[in-house]
């Protein structure tokens, strides 16, 4: 399958192509030319196979110049060790809704489910392509990201990765994740600014022509392993099908029902993946996008106006805090087929902070429905779910879990709702025990023991074991001096 950018301007590339380059030459973004589908026979068919089978399943309609030998092998090393649960995504029930815990990986975070496998993706296109270059992975991250690219990407063959996150952004536990973390190949910067400045920051690098001819010289190329990036969102499809599978062989639904998705967001990529697994024949009903204070795709998904002219709020889900959603670009494209259109917008959001693409909406709200959650009302919902259910949410979940509430209480829609947990709620263990009713404890892991005695749940060995990892990296930059630290990075041969 061919991919080409959503702005038009530079040429069809193959997908192994696509996921070396990370972002197409124009600065758009890869999608695929069409959208290989799925029938009720061979969603069915995907109920007794293990994760990793499914995800075999799915990648091969995508990745077609991977044999599937290689998406297999792919697949089992990116799986087949680092998850503490065998089903890598199970299903469970939360009081009217379904959760799927998307955080077994090694970092307790959703984005491990791609950022194990993209690794190995590379990996292979490396090869595939004969590519002599030494790749540069630049990250910006809101706090998950970065750890699950670090762990993913450390000491790997012919690639370096460089992660930038914002100064004081990020959870204790986030922080320590990525300042410990070994390797020969990696730095870790942190940005004096929010999460929108290291990622305009990252994104102005790769738009850098002589930044690139410095990296030339040093036989380096840079990528992406942010979710502008095709091989990390086409493993995020898998599981939306995985969910649906898991609950047919549960009899909670029969072949053909559709199922709602509600989805903490931020970059707008993992509710992304649940359109693409809509568009290949997943009976989606709604996908409802939840938000926290920083709003910006709630009001855009009910006006059709991007606006990120605002203010930009921290809160108690850093994941969330992001105020231009990168990956909407593709689901504008998708909606208008227009590649001039969608790099106008892109344009204007550059220049002047906002575009209106109110004649999308209502192609929008078709699929899509929005809600927001500030902090107070976060707490409010961690809180209910543990006296109700005893079931204990991180803050970005508790998000969604108020907004699938929100949503079923607006429109009376009574179809399976799934909310998608996107964290462990040990990597947020202050704000959870704060909203329990919990007394306040400075350290991290004691806040952990303590939430470990209300919760029940096992602590992550690998957040446990932060305790006695050494800090290994202390940079920090301001947005006008992360191209320097890229190019002394690079220059320094860490």
């Amino acid at each position: 399958m061919d991919y080409f950018s959503t702005r038009g301007a530079s040429a069809r590339v193959s997908s192994a192509e696509a996921i070396l380059q990370g972002l197409a030459s124009d600065g758009g973004l890869y999608v695929p030319a069409v959208f290989p589908q799925m029938t009720r026979g061979e969603i069915e068919e995907l109920v007794p196979l293990s994760y990793e089978e499914r995800a075999v399943r799915i990648l091969s309609r995508y990745l077609t110049d991977y044999t599937e030998e290689e998406l297999a092998g792919c697949v089992a090393r990116a799986y087949g060790h680092t998850f503490d649960d065998v089903r890598r995504a199970p299903v469970r029930s939360a009081g009217d809704f379904s959760v799927l815990e998307l955080w077994h990986g090694p970092t307790s975070a959703f984005k491990d489910m791609a950022l194990q496998l993209l690794p190995q993706l590379m990996s292979t296109a490396r090869r595939k392509t004969g590519a002599q270059e030494q790749i540069l992975i630049l990250v910006a991250t809101s706090g998950d990201t970065g750890k699950a690219a670090l762990e993913g990407f450390a000491d790997a063959e012919g690639i370096k990765i460089m992660v930038f996150y914002p100064d004081g952004g990020v959870s204790p536990v986030q922080r320590l994740q990525m300042v410990t973390q070994a390797g020969r190949n990696v730095s870790v910067v942190a940005v004096r600014g929010n999460f929108d400045d290291a990622q305009r920051g990252v994104k102005e690098i790769f738009g850098d022509a002589s930044a690139a001819e410095v990296l030339a010289a040093h036989g380096t190329k840079l990528s992406s392993a942010n979710s502008i990036n095709w091989g990390r969102l086409a493993p995020q499809i898998v599981y939306y099908f995985s969910a649906y599978a898991d609950l047919l062989a549960e009899k909670k639904i029969v072949a053909g029902d559709a199922v709602n998705f509600t989805v903490p967001t931020g970059n707008f990529g993992n509710i992304l993946a649940g359109y693409y697994a809509g568009r290949m024949g997943l009976p989606i009903g709604r996908l409802v996008c939840a938000s926290n204070a920083n709003n910006v795709l709630t009001d855009f998904l009910r006006t059709g106006i991007y606006d990120r002219r605002r203010d930009f709020h921290q809160t108690l889900s850093p994941s969330m805090d992001i105020l231009v959603s990168s990956n909407l670009e593709r689901l504008l494209y998708h909606l208008t087929g227009d590649a001039c259109v969608v790099a106008g917008w892109m344009r204007a959001l550059a220049e002047e902070g906002c575009y209106d693409a109110s004649a999308l909406l209502p192609a929008l709200q078709e699929q899509f429905w929005a809600a927001c959650a500030d902090d107070a009302a976060t707490e409010d919902e961690i809180r209910m779910v543990y006296e109700r259910m005893h079931y204990t949410l991180d803050t970005h979940t508790a998000v969604a879990y108020r907004a699938a509430e929100d949503y079923r209480r607006a429109t009376g829609d009574a179809r399976p709702m799934v909310v998608l947990s996107t964290a462990s709620p040990y990597k947020f263990g202050a704000s959870v025990l704060h909203a329990l009713g919990a007394a306040a404890v400075d350290d991290p892991f004691a806040q952990m023991e303590c939430l470990h005695t209300m919760s029940g749940m096992d602590v992550p060995i690998r957040l446990a074991a932060l305790r006695d990892a050494a800090v290994r990296h202390t940079g920090v930059c301001a947005r006008d001096e992360m191209r320097a630290a890229v190019l002394d990075f690079v220059q320094n041969d860490k």
